[in-house]
């Protein structure tokens, strides 16, 4: 039997997925909340936490820290309608478990539960195609954020994400590290097509997840 909490603070959103997971026979709803108070999980000490990433205190990502420090065996799913990659990487390294979209089929969010509960690790289907997906798989699997470490950038390559995300044209960046704007647009291009980046702010986040070690490596 898998025991469940649910943080969800829409009443009507909490008792009608309560209802459809007390139907199933090795799943049972054993608390649920729509506060931060997450006193009552101390005598359940439920397996599975389901928590709601637009909680209206905005205060889901704390709970997800506070749920694995007070209850570390407990594993955290994350229910949203569309999570954003920055809120992914942020939970993952908060310690949650599993993701799950709200509009999710029954069996989505059963199969989510149950994988969850038995050590597996779930990102949305919509989401796997995605850079960030692979991160947070890679994250969560070595228990830390610098698995960028493994996506092979040159020196040189680092050098111009570093200036990217400082805010620098290409033009300014040639100038600074010396060589030509070309040179300048092909690393660019070489770093976006590798981090399958689109935006500039995807390139910030990339090179925010960097160890500091190799952000100050510096081309011989």
């Amino acid at each position: 039997m898998i025991s469940i909490a649910l943080i969800e603070d829409n009443r009507l959103v909490r008792e009608g997925i309560t209802a459809l997971l007390s139907q199933l026979p090795d799943l049972k709803v054993v608390a649920g909340t729509s506060s931060a108070d997450t006193a009552m999980f101390r005598e359940s000490k439920p397996q599975v936490v389901l928590l709601d990433l637009g909680l209206q205190n905005g205060d889901s990502l704390r709970l997800a820290v506070q749920v694995k420090q007070d209850f570390p065996e407990s594993k955290v799913i994350v229910m949203d309608l569309l999570p954003v990659h920055e809120d992914i990487m942020d939970f993952v390294n908060a310690g949650v478990s599993g993701f799950i979209m709200k509009d999710a089929t029954v069996d989505d969010l059963v199969s989510t539960i149950r994988s969850v509960a038995g050590g597996a690790h779930v990102l949305p289907p919509q989401m796997t195609s995605s850079l960030f997906s692979q991160i947070a798989k890679d994250a969560i699997a070595k228990g830390r954020p610098e698995v960028l470490d493994s996506v092979r950038m040159t020196p040189r390559e680092r050098e111009v994400l570093r200036e990217v995300v400082k805010g620098r044209l290409n033009k300014q960046i040639a100038f600074e590290l010396g060589i030509s704007e070309i040179t300048v647009k092909l690393h660019r291009g070489n770093v976006t097509k590798k981090m399958q980046a689109t935006t500039v702010g995807q390139l910030i986040r990339i090179w925010e997840l960097l160890p500091v070690k190799i952000r100050e490596e510096r081309s011989p």
